[in-house]
């Protein structure tokens, strides 16, 4: 564990996919780490948007890697018409290339994935696919988006907004996050394979040679769940129904509350005072 007033030493390391997309993870790491974990953003979000939080694990023994997304941040890419990826470039190049980093940094520490939002989605995706022995799984106001696992009536209106949000893409080359409030500049296919998951409710993507469905009731590894009261994003239904779809892994959800948190209970503001986040995570896993 990093004793009190021992700050964790912060690294930027060079990743680079099977593709040539380069990128950087950004590492929070303790002086004595007892575990590694590869965290992935919400979509649109940067990895440094995450230091705050990744301290606070770092303050517990965990050494913590942040995931940067193609197309955001530290990314050498970025969506257009001439430049599209969905789901099949995160999961089979962008993540085993981060991993690759994160055990050639500390090979011997056991791994943990998670993430907020789509980075939790993506992190049970990517766990699924994998053969390595995984520590944990730690989610964090996630879930899926199938329209249906959202209460009414907002959620019966999500169906439109998964066959817009594909279209406004295609339309535009990429998809104009920013100005619509959702996400930033996304790629086309991304949102069609994460659009496809909301009204369906099967995880799949476009040219990826596995079954990612299947792969998730394979998890052994325990889950850990997080969501808030205040989240219309990810609403603890939404995270049931993500949990669901791990059947052999030991979960556990809790809600936190604005009081818990000290600050609103919603999507985002966690990221402003992420102690409670940490300190729930690290307790009911270690």
């Amino acid at each position: 564990m990093s004793s009190a007033g021992t700050a964790p030493h912060i690294e930027q390391l060079s990743v680079e996919s099977s593709d040539g997309h380069r990128f950087e993870l950004l590492a929070c790491l303790p002086e004595q780490a007892t575990a590694s974990l590869l965290w992935l953003p919400a979509l649109g979000v940067a990895a440094r948007h995450y230091l705050p939080f990744a301290h606070a694990l770092a303050g517990k023994g965990i050494a913590v890697f942040v995931h940067e997304w193609r197309g955001n941040g530290s990314s050498s890419l970025r969506p257009d018409r001439a430049y599209d990826w969905g789901y099949q470039a995160l999961l089979q190049q962008d993540l085993p290339a981060a991993e690759a980093v994160v055990q050639a940094r500390l090979p011997t520490l056991p791994l943990r994935l998670g993430g907020h939002s789509l980075g939790g989605q993506l992190s049970c995706c990517y766990a699924g696919m994998r053969a390595l022995p995984l520590d944990a799984l730690w989610l964090v106001a996630s879930g899926t988006p199938w329209w249906r696992s959202f209460p009414g009536p907002r959620g019966w209106l999500l169906p439109l907004a998964y066959r817009f949000l594909p279209w406004l893409a295609q339309r535009n080359g990429s998809l104009p996050g920013r100005r619509v409030g959702f996400g930033g500049t996304e790629a086309r296919s991304l949102i069609r394979d994460w659009a496809g998951v909301g009204l369906s409710n099967h995880y799949a993507a476009a040219g990826l040679p596995v079954d990612l469905e299947a792969g998730m009731r394979c998890i052994s590894a325990p889950t850990r769940a997080i969501v808030f009261d205040s989240d219309w994003l990810a609403p603890a239904s939404s995270m049931r129904g993500l949990l669901a779809k791990m059947s052999a892994s030991p979960s556990s959800l809790q809600v936190l509350s604005s009081a818990q948190l000290d600050v609103r209970a919603d999507h985002f503001q966690w990221m402003k005072s992420p102690q409670s986040v940490a300190d729930a995570l690290f307790h009911h896993n270690d």
